[in-house]
């Protein structure tokens, strides 16, 4: 089996672009000849865009079986919000136009996204004009009160919640102190209020940025290797699997 790696600049100065990591058929595998995908969101305040949350996702997921992608979305104080939805709706539909040449699925792909990207994962759900199939939320920021980490203001996500948002994964750490645990609650109670099916995990401790918890993804720094933790990855998939009858 072969993987393949490309990049597509979606703007002219190549301030926006989608990765695909996209695995090539095998006759032995015929079960995933055509496969799911996850469309990764780094995180960094709308600021910027983590290394941690992008490529060791992506590859986390290929190798489950997916298809992945990773969005470099728009950043930076000089623009607003309302660029970046711009951005993920866009990649969205431009995953689902590829569907062929990609090997995937149109109707089974997921967002996947961390703290500002949680953010811009659940708008893609919510208010984007091309929604996903699937949500997933890594220690999201959620509320319109966590502009005041971010680069440029956000609405509150969990007023937007209608009975037609995909359902969702989250995972949180209880004790996280950048992007407190009310985030991931407050959209949680928003889609069972909604009748969106949703599974949420809160994790005892852990402080905020773990991507996948491991010593990969630590920086270095001891405390963001949470084995407990990790553990979201594999349930992430599980559920997905579920999800999309697989």
């Amino acid at each position: 089996m072969t993987m393949q790696i490309s990049t597509l600049n979606l703007t002219t100065d190549g301030r926006v672009s989608l990765t695909a990591y996209i695995q090539q058929p095998s006759p032995e595998m015929p079960n995933r000849a055509v496969r799911p995908a996850v469309i990764i969101l780094p995180g960094g305040a709308y600021a910027f865009l983590s290394d941690r949350e992008a490529e060791p996702v992506a590859l986390a997921y290929l190798a489950a079986g997916f298809q992945a992608f990773v969005l470099r979305y728009t950043i930076g104080g000089e623009y607003a919000f309302q660029a970046a939805l711009k951005d993920v709706s866009g990649a969205v539909k431009l995953v689902r136009e590829h569907a062929a040449e990609w090997h995937l699925d149109p109707d089974k792909i997921a967002v996947c996204g961390f703290s500002a990207g949680g953010h811009l994962a659940a708008a893609s759900g919510t208010l984007a004009a091309h929604k996903p199939n699937a949500l997933i939320l890594g220690y999201p920021c959620i509320l319109e009160s966590m502009s005041r980490i971010l680069a440029f203001p956000v609405p509150s996500l969990d007023q937007a919640v209608t009975p037609e948002t995909p359902p969702a994964f989250l995972f949180h750490t209880r004790n996280d102190s950048s992007v407190p645990v009310e985030n991931s609650l407050r959209f949680a109670d928003a889609l069972d209020k909604a009748g969106v099916p949703f599974e949420l995990h809160i994790f005892a401790e852990g402080p905020h940025g773990l991507s996948l918890a491991s010593s990969l993804t630590s920086s270095g720094r001891e405390e963001m290797i949470c084995p407990d933790v990790s553990a979201w990855l594999p349930m992430s998939v599980g559920w997905l699997n579920r999800l999309f009858h697989l």
